[in-house]
């Protein structure tokens, strides 16, 4: 294993008890204290209550013309990967979203979802919360589903500036009612322990691990996240299938990502790289 690696300038605020309202104007005061430019260029804006915050940028997208980050206390209508809804309240997830614009074409974006789930486990690792990695888009707190990602292309048609630009949406599991896991039918992990933390220092620090990331996958490509995300590989060497819905495409062992992001399976056949697509990775029974 390599020695973990934090890329990004965290702000150096003390934790206080969660807020009753999130202050866009508070976290923006904690990013201009820190040392971290690429932060300073995002727009922070937070609404009590929205459907979906990855809707709500992408229908701002023909005026964006710089980064925006949008927190929604509470989202009536979000979403996850191939459709699925994501369930959530102001108290039990903190839920946003990152417009970002990137010099690359969108074809040289991809991997982008692993990057990110990257610099959120390596900011979350700050606050001692020690999480994995699942292909593609996941991030999971002892076997169950911590945090989501939400990759969305802004059409180039709709955009004044030159250059690719993408929203990104993240929603993070806080407190689990039982009620709300009835809902949702699965296991998914909690992190109650952010709970009693101040949720603007902790947003500084996500926008800052993020827009630092976002920086280096735009300059350098997932070449620098690969040893990264294999250390953080939930699945390394278990045996697990690919599935097209409920169709077994491969089974094999895990062996972690490419420098492309695509997944390295050991098959009966011999070793096989997969694209992350519509496809869902799970372990074998």
């Amino acid at each position: 294993m390599w020695p973990m690696h934090v890329p990004h300038t965290t702000p150096h605020i003390t934790g206080t008890a969660v807020p009753a309202s999130l202050s866009a104007a508070r976290i923006a005061a904690l990013i201009a204290a820190s040392n971290n430019d690429n932060a300073k260029q995002v727009a922070i804006e937070v609404v009590a209550e929205t459907g979906s915050t990855n809707a709500d940028l992408l229908a701002r997208a023909g005026a964006l013309v710089s980064p925006v980050l949008l927190v929604a206390q509470s989202q009536t209508a979000g979403r996850g990967r191939a459709g699925r809804v994501w369930h959530s309240t102001a108290s039990s997830a903190l839920t946003f979203s990152l417009a970002w614009k990137f010099a690359r074409p969108l074809h040289a974006l991809i991997g982008l979802p692993l990057a990110i789930g990257v610099a959120l486990a390596e900011a979350l690792e700050v606050f001692g919360v020690q999480v994995e990695l699942k292909w593609p888009n996941d991030i999971l707190r002892d076997g169950a589903k911590l945090a989501g990602i939400l990759i969305e292309t802004v059409p180039e048609k709709r955009m004044r500036t030159e250059g690719t630009w993408l929203v990104v949406g993240i929603g993070i599991n806080l407190a689990m009612s039982a009620q709300l896991q009835s809902r949702i039918g699965r296991a998914v992990a909690e992190v109650s322990e952010l709970q009693q933390l101040d949720r603007e220092r902790l947003l500084a620090l996500l926008l800052s691990a993020l827009s630092d990331a976002l920086a280096q996958f735009d300059a350098q490509g997932f070449e620098a996240f690969v040893a990264r995300w294999n250390r953080l590989h939930a699945y390394a060497g278990r045996a697990v299938r690919i599935l097209d819905h409920d169709r077994v495409l491969h089974e094999g062992s895990a062996v972690g990502v490419d420098d492309s992001g695509c997944f390295l399976l050991d098959t009966a056949a011999g070793r096989i790289a997969v694209l992350a697509g519509d496809v869902s990775l799970r372990l074998q029974e």
